[in-house]
């Protein structure tokens, strides 16, 4: 059986669950392969079924192998045919989810008669935190592109060509190399840069912008998320002190990364260097995020961060300053855990780079 599926089962067992159903898309395809946008799996410590609608008969058939598939189509009621699925398994006892909305959960209590309905303990996301080998491989094959698209895209930047179009050069090389994009991406320069998640606009690369570049491709359904920023024509002093620190921040984080280590010291190391200088004001968003399945996946590196790292797991360490009127700084890799180090899947060069 897929990995995942008897790791989950195994987890189950663990926390005394008869039955889940798993509703969650992100979930439902990391836990069975299946790329489609309709699916719902019901696992039990033994057995499980996959179950989708017409629309994915065949894709389901050939993405899922290692769960029965069961679809239907209309007029048949996905909440009847779970009802039928459910008796066919001999489950009178399921959990569902926490990202299940109220409505959801009313309905299906409602209309899946002869059923216990209870909330599931969050089982899936430390499984999913902790990747197997063959998943980061694939997440390493998505930093390789991330890593081409900026090699690519990196000539665009030059007075005159505007982020709109930047941007637009970052989604035609993913695609055309058999990705996603991951997110749209973000091309910040000048003043712009001093937003965090600033959206492409028509302005035109000056002498003397920062811009930011944070881009990330989806390839067979695992994610990159890389940034990087450059200077357009020579650097300042004050350019140079803000991005060598950002640079400090992120370098010495990575390094943090080790198994044991409790993400909310991680940021707080980001900060303290950043205050070297009196940026840590300046820094507003958390150090990182899980990176996998989704781009912000599960896990987070932030002020308020509850996890652990654990060799398996893979975050994002972007560490930002951004200076209102002035422009701002983000520098980010993606970062698997191991039990010797960790390993950096993100490669293009981070030195601070003037362009003209």
């Amino acid at each position: 059986m897929n990995s995942n599926v008897t790791r989950l089962q195994s987890a189950l067992v663990a926390a005394n669950v008869p039955a889940l159903l798993v509703s969650d898309i992100t979930n439902v395809q990391w836990l069975t392969g299946f790329s489609g946008s309709s699916g719902f799996v019901v696992v039990t410590p033994r057995d499980g079924v996959f179950i989708t609608d017409s629309r994915y008969t065949i894709q389901a058939g050939e993405e899922v192998s290692d769960l029965p598939v069961a679809s239907f189509g209309s007029p048949v009621r996905f909440t009847d045919f779970l009802g039928e699925s459910l008796k066919t398994l001999g489950v009178s006892q399921l959990a569902f989810e926490k990202s299940v909305t109220y409505g959801t959960w009313d309905d299906w209590k409602k209309q899946v008669p002869g059923v216990e309905w209870t909330p599931a303990p969050d089982v899936i996301k430390p499984l999913r935190m902790v990747k197997t080998a063959f998943e980061v491989a694939k997440i390493r094959e998505a930093c390789k592109l991330a890593d081409a698209c900026l090699g690519h895209v990196q000539r665009l930047l030059q007075p005159g060509v505007t982020e709109y179009d930047i941007s637009l050069d970052i989604e035609f090389f993913f695609r055309r190399n058999g990705a996603e994009i991951g997110f749209a991406p973000i091309v910040a320069s000048g003043p712009n840069s001093a937003r965090p998640h600033a959206t492409p606009s028509e302005r035109k690369l000056e002498t003397g912008d920062f811009v930011t570049l944070d881009i990330g491709g989806k390839l067979d359904g695992w994610n990159s998320d890389i940034t990087r920023t450059f200077v357009i024509g020579k650097a300042s002093e004050r350019h140079r002190e803000i991005y060598e620190l950002v640079l400090k921040a992120e370098v010495s984080c990575i390094a943090a990364l080790v198994p044991g280590a409790k993400g909310v010291e991680v940021d707080a190391l980001a900060r303290k260097i950043l205050d070297e200088k009196d940026l840590a004001k300046y820094f507003g968003h958390g150090l990182g995020h899980g990176l996998g399945k989704a781009v912000h996946d599960l896990g987070g590196l932030s002020t308020r961060s509850e996890d652990v790292i654990e060799a398996g797991q893979v975050w994002t360490i972007e560490p930002g300053v951004y200076i209102e009127g002035f422009g701002g700084v983000r520098i980010e890799d993606d970062v698997h855990v191991t039990s010797d180090g960790p390993e950096i899947l993100t490669h293009y060069p981070k030195e601070l780079t003037e362009l003209s």
